[in-house]
């Protein structure tokens, strides 16, 4: 009989062997170990959480590989925001007005009478506020029985509320995670920054979605089209303007405690020629800028355009990719369950971000037990080393998948590695400590296995290969000190 390797032992075997450096034991470890067992050794209903958040936030923790900018940012931040650009919200549908004219209209009535007022006389408002807060974010969704939107919705649509500020003060944001990121002990974010600049092309659009089109044309068209964005000057300062943006939110937020990557964008329910236009731009600013590591598409995958897309979307990505190949791609895929979609479209979307777009990354994964060819699909994952970035809050919340419906033990069971992360915290109100909580409380684990899941965060991003192994260098010493600080804690051990 054919014996089937510890899938745990298996996973680490094969990072370190991935791995661009290799961590050191410290001579605590062994306690640490034993002190966390005695934190997850009771059913999740009865599991030493309080205690576990503790530790969780304490414990170093590498990278947040997906991670989205616009979502990661409070409301809170957002509304403030809105009057440092003088904007203001409507009071009715908690939409931000910019338009100058309007707005100097309602500065003109009496206060009581205005109906779009600053951030200030609406955090003034504490009922009103509240309102705000579940429109721009998800908060109370769970608690409260007004009539509300199905919960994909209501996340995908927070994005519109905060929407027109979300691309002001970046800077500021970006200080902000780092803030954050640093009192959570989290040393690196590989954050999904800014959409990538779009050039439409209806010529482009009407060819590939003509009845008599045939795929074996798809290459031709795409070679054509790409030469014809070479040319456009506006494509260019499109991408000279995207890179002075990315220098300069990014300046001041490196140093020897914090390093953050960015990632362009392309949203998939646009039309061919935008996402073309917007995959182009992003393979582009992945080669010219050392900030800008990876190209990534995103969007709600569940829409009509995002499915009946999806196969040229990839597609075009392994035409990019062969132009291309040194350039990262973490792909969004198979954000889908039972029932959103038709089965049919379960079937191939992971399949098809790794085996034709040459993903080396996958974003969610949730689908992968409907996938034809899952084993198949799988083994590839395992053996070329491509992680799933699980992002348990979301999972939740869009999807309604967790616990023993998630695949997260699936993935396990065949060697396929992962990685722990947030995916929209501001919009979720969560944070990664708390997705390690929910990692070790609903799924057996131990000490090793989340310790390496940390260290995995570091050796499956982008980075380039001096950052990686100093990424990792640190995390040995943090490690280190977290063991210590945790033993000399403990009654009756000594640091």
């Amino acid at each position: 009989m054919h014996r089937v390797t510890s899938p745990r032992i298996l996973v680490a075997a094969l990072a370190a062997a991935f791995a661009c450096g290799a961590h050191a034991k410290g001579g605590n470890e062994d306690i640490v170990k034993r002190h966390f067992a005695t934190l997850v050794a009771s059913p999740a209903s009865q599991a030493k959480v309080a205690e576990l958040t503790m530790f969780m936030t304490m414990m170093p923790k590498g990278g947040d590989l997906h991670h989205h900018y616009s979502g990661a940012i409070y409301a809170e931040q957002y509304l403030e925001w809105v009057d440092k650009q003088g904007y203001c919200v409507n009071k009715g549908n908690f939409r931000i007005t910019s338009d100058k004219a309007a707005i100097e209209a309602e500065r003109a009535k009496p206060n009581p009478l205005r109906t779009c007022v600053s951030g200030a006389d609406l955090v003034a408002d504490n009922d009103t506020y509240r309102k705000l807060l579940q429109k721009w974010s998800t908060l109370d969704f769970h608690n409260h029985s007004a009539s509300q939107v199905p919960p994909d919705q209501t996340f995908f649509d927070t994005f519109g509320y905060f929407g027109p500020v979300a691309s002001t003060n970046t800077n500021e944001g970006l200080q902000t995670l780092k803030t954050r990121a640093i009192a959570e002990n989290l040393s690196y974010i590989e954050t999904i920054f800014e959409l990538a600049p779009t050039t439409p092309d209806a010529a482009f659009d009407g060819l590939v979605t003509s009845p008599t089109f045939h795929p074996a044309q798809l290459d031709a068209a795409l070679e054509k089209f790409t030469t014809q964005l070479e040319a456009n000057p506006a494509f260019a300062r499109g991408i000279t303007d995207y890179i002075a943006n990315v220098e300069k939110s990014a300046a001041g937020i490196d140093d020897e405690r914090f390093t953050m990557r960015y990632q362009p964008y392309v949203l998939r329910f646009l039309s061919p020629s935008a996402v073309y236009s917007q995959m182009l731009a992003s393979f582009k600013l992945a080669k010219a800028s050392p900030l800008i590591v990876g190209v990534n598409i995103v969007g709600q995958e569940s829409l009509h355009v995002s499915m009946r897309d999806y196969s040229l979307h990839m597609q075009m990505f392994r035409f990019l990719k062969a132009k291309y190949p040194e350039v990262k791609t973490a792909l969004h895929a198979g954000e889908l369950r039972l029932g959103i979609v038709p089965p049919e479209g379960l079937r191939f979307h992971i399949g098809a971000a790794v085996n034709v777009a040459g993903a080396n990354r996958i974003g969610h994964g949730i689908d992968i037990a409907h996938e034809k060819n899952a084993l198949a699909v799988m083994k590839t994952m395992r053996e070329r080393r491509i992680p799933v970035e699980v992002n348990l809050t979301s999972n939740e919340f869009i999807l309604g998948v967790k616990n023993e419906d998630h695949p997260i033990e699936l993935y396990r069971r065949y060697g396929v590695p992962f990685v722990i992360s947030t995916d929209d915290a501001g919009v979720t109100r969560h944070s990664l400590s708390n997705e390690y909580v929910l990692f070790a409380t609903r799924y057996k684990t131990d000490y090793a296995e989340v310790k390496r899941l940390s260290y995995d965060s570091i050796r499956y991003a982008f980075l380039a290969e001096p950052d990686c192994k100093r990424l990792l260098k640190q995390l040995d010493e943090r490690f280190a000190k977290f063991e210590a600080d945790i033993v000399g804690a403990l009654p009756g051990k000594q640091p």
